[in-house]
């Protein structure tokens, strides 16, 4: 299954998770096309949430926003459903997880708009292509994610504190996985802590938040990027009365290459 499903194009795996017959985690599929996170909440909450998005741009870069009401996109993707072509998506209410789900059309609403967030999904390939194995992708499970102590600045309703993505990285090619992802500043850049987890808060790399743990061989170095699943961290904490996101690791797979968000 897995074999067949990394020849698909994206909008071919987009038919393949509407129908529901795809549920997983979308890392390493669609090699080379851009992945989004999601954020789906109420327009009286959207500014607040779009100005928490320009103060924290790395671990929320906003990729595009939906018209209120709508579930297409106007730039990331044509033949998009946004409430069905996520694997899998949480539904919170109050900051509480109420249920995990794979199609949110029964809960959609008029007044509801969404933000694509960037994914570090998208520089994996990137990272492959230089020469750099990606553990998670390797071991075919969730890439790892991590609260983090790191405090992020407030912007009306919203508050909390990042998440980041660990991704176990050879030292001799440490400096080439900042420079790779560094010119990717729309899937949140380059890391922002390189093997010393306990610096911002983590105390076991093997007991991720989200997501599954990944081998860590000897010469090579957690190395943490800032992560979309972010929002979902401020959302327990702010406690707005309905979001809906993705659930962490099953991405939105975009028409986009991971090559049109490179710096020039």
């Amino acid at each position: 299954m897995i074999e067949q499903i990394n020849t698909l194009s994206p909008v071919e795996l987009r038919h393949l998770i509407r129908k529901g017959t795809y549920t997983k985690p979308t890392s390493g599929l669609a090699p080379g096309y851009t992945q989004a996170n999601l954020v789906v909440l109420p327009k009286s909450l959207a500014y607040d949430f779009l100005l928490f998005t320009q103060r924290n741009p790395k671990p929320c870069p906003v990729l595009e926003v939906s018209d209120v009401g709508s579930r297409q996109l106007h730039q990331f993707a044509k033949d998009i459903d946004l409430a069905n072509d996520f694997p899998r998506y949480r539904i919170y209410k109050k900051g509480i997880l109420q249920q995990e789900v794979t199609s949110v059309a029964p809960f959609w609403r008029d007044d509801l708009v969404s933000f694509l967030i960037g994914c570090s999904f998208s520089f994996e390939s990137e990272l492959l292509a230089a020469g750099i194995e990606v553990r998670n992708i390797t071991q075919g499970v969730n890439v790892p994610m991590f609260d983090t102590d790191i405090p992020l600045q407030s912007a009306g309703h919203f508050h909390g504190k990042m998440v980041v993505s660990m991704r176990p990285i050879p030292e001799n090619q440490v400096v080439k996985a900042v420079k790779v992802t560094a010119d990717m500043p729309r899937v949140h850049g380059a890391p922002i802590q390189i093997g010393n987890p306990e610096q911002i808060g983590i105390k076991d790399v093997f007991k991720p938040d989200y997501g599954d743990p990944v081998t860590i061989n000897e010469g090579e170095v957690p190395v943490f990027w800032p992560c979309g699943v972010t929002p979902q961290n401020v959302i327990m904490a702010s406690k707005p009365d309905f979001v809906i996101t993705h659930d962490p690791g099953h991405m939105l797979v975009t028409d986009i290459k991971n090559t049109a968000l490179k710096y020039d």
